[in-house]
């Protein structure tokens, strides 16, 4: 298998593409790869193509593209992990697994226990890009989930009333008396899967998510890491929508 390239600056009407200084580097310098080798390129929004390198210069090294080369299958659902901020290098499990298991889009989200401040979490959204894309490369897509900005609990409630929306709680988070098991048919629009921090929610939380349409998911008698949580719960929902 040649190696995958991600290049966002290209679409099916290109006939070249100039890599970024980074891709560049990582094929002649770690791969050591020259004029004439096969790749994989992709633009991380749904487009790969077969592509010969045709030039290695300073300022980067360009690909001639040919034939459009289809990529691993996305979800019929676009899923959005909207997941709590968590601390350390735990939101970049979160954000590989949640590539590899075939997420649109991951949400950092403030909680009442999140222990991320606001502005580290900003600082690090490029860093989580990269870790995105890199999972992309490594599993097979040819679309690179979108990573956005930290977002309140409360605003997030607020925002995606238009979503089938999802909360994963501990067993012992469920209300009494809630069914929390069974899973939600396919559904046409965007998922919102909400998943907690490592403390887990507040019963304030619950009570608010609940009664702004969040249906309550379990995975089981057994509490989850939270870094995850996410790859658990994508790996079911992909299980059931996709048959």
């Amino acid at each position: 298998m040649p190696p995958r390239i991600h290049a966002p600056d290209f679409d099916s009407s290109s006939t070249v593409v100039r890599l970024s200084p980074e891709e560049s580097a990582h094929l002649t310098r770690v791969l050591r790869l020259g004029p004439g080798d096969p790749v994989l390129v992709f633009n991380g929004s749904g487009v790969q193509h077969r592509a010969l390198i045709a030039d290695v210069e300073k300022a980067g090294v360009t690909l001639a593209l040919a034939e459009v080369v289809p990529a691993a299958p996305e979800l019929p659902v676009s899923v959005v992990v909207a997941q709590a901020l968590l601390k350390g290098d735990q939101m970049d499990e979160v954000i590989r697994d949640a590539t590899m298991a075939g997420a649109g889009a991951v949400v950092p989200i403030e909680t009442q226990r999140s222990v991320v401040p606001k502005k580290a979490a900003h600082e690090a959204m490029d860093r989580w890009h990269r870790v995105a894309v890199a999972s992309a490369k490594q599993c097979g897509r040819a679309v690179v989930p979108r990573i956005e900005p930290p977002l309140p609990l409360a605003a997030l409630l607020q925002s995606t009333r238009e979503a089938c929306r999802l909360c994963l709680l501990e067993p012992d988070a469920i209300p009494p008396g809630t069914a929390a098991h069974a899973l939600p048919e396919r559904p046409t629009r965007e998922a919102v899967l909400l998943i907690g921090p490592e403390g887990g929610w507040t019963p304030a939380e619950v009570e608010a998510m609940l009664a702004s349409g969040f249906r309550p998911l379990s995975l089981g008698r057994r509490t989850l890491r939270a870094e995850r949580a996410a790859l658990a719960a994508l790996s079911v929902l992909a299980w059931e929508w996709e048959r």
